[in-house]
């Protein structure tokens, strides 16, 4: 298994309305439980209840997801 580079994180532009900044972080926390579910062996949204994507995230570290996020998340995986 090889280890990928880490990339340097890069601060958010200023300026945008807060809503922006809200919807960026629900997308890159989705995307990380997504990618947890994943690896776990959840491939499908049908597999994927909000039990589960609580769980995940707790396991990964995580604030639990609302239920914007869980639907994000499920809308993510084929």
């Amino acid at each position: 298994m090889s280890t990928l580079p880490v990339l340097p994180k890069k601060p958010l532009p200023a300026g945008r309305p807060r809503a922006w900044y809200e919807a960026h972080n629900r997308r890159l926390k989705a995307m990380r439980i997504a990618i947890a579910l994943l690896d776990t062996g959840v491939y499908t949204a049908e597999q994927a209840c909000d039990h589960t994507i609580h769980a995940t995230a707790q396991r990964i570290g995580v604030h639990p997801p609302s239920l914007t996020t869980c639907r994000m998340v499920r809308s993510l995986l084929p």
